[in-house]
């Protein structure tokens, strides 16, 4: 297949969430994505928090009492995707995404060319899978303050 490079070895991740994050009235659920032996080091889950947190301040992105969850990615020795996803509009998914690479100081932006573009990984999507599902519990609920802390407290951790 011309999509897998014939090196190419897949290895398997851990998925495992971490405190959630407040940002103004929005709630954030947290998850780690990274292998088993080399998991998310705190100071970079600590900047990428405060990455987010001086966005929200400056207004690069405008959270409105949203909930959602982030997704820190460790994709290599030094580079992580910081992926920001909230619901909008009912039954949309909504992302801003960040990356940190060895040579840089914190997390920017992630700017791509063109119109066909990436979304989430094979690994990613276990943490999107279990949210799809949280969520479409939450629309089917009474959608009060119980059914939002239950979507809050429903988190994944495991192997993907």
């Amino acid at each position: 297949m011309s999509a897998v490079e014939a090196a190419y070895r897949h290895l398997t991740k851990e998925i495992a969430p971490a405190a959630p994050i407040t940002l103004g009235a929005s709630v954030l659920k947290w998850y780690d994505i990274a292998p088993e032996d080399e998991p998310v080091p705190g100071p970079i889950r600590a900047l990428a928090r405060a990455t987010l947190r001086g966005a929200v301040d400056s207004g690069a992105i405008d959270l409105d009492d949203e909930v959602g969850f982030v997704i820190l990615h460790r994709c290599g020795e030094g580079f992580y995707f910081l992926l920001v996803s909230t619901w909008r509009n009912d039954n949309e998914l909504w992302e801003t995404v960040w990356a940190r690479s060895d040579d840089s100081a914190g997390f920017r932006p992630w700017r791509l060319e063109g119109t066909h573009r990436p979304t989430f990984c094979v690994w990613e999507l276990g943490a999107v899978w279990h949210e799809q599902q949280a969520w479409s519990r939450f629309l089917r609920s009474e959608r009060d303050a119980d059914a939002r802390e239950a979507y809050l407290e429903d988190a994944f951790a495991g192997e993907v």
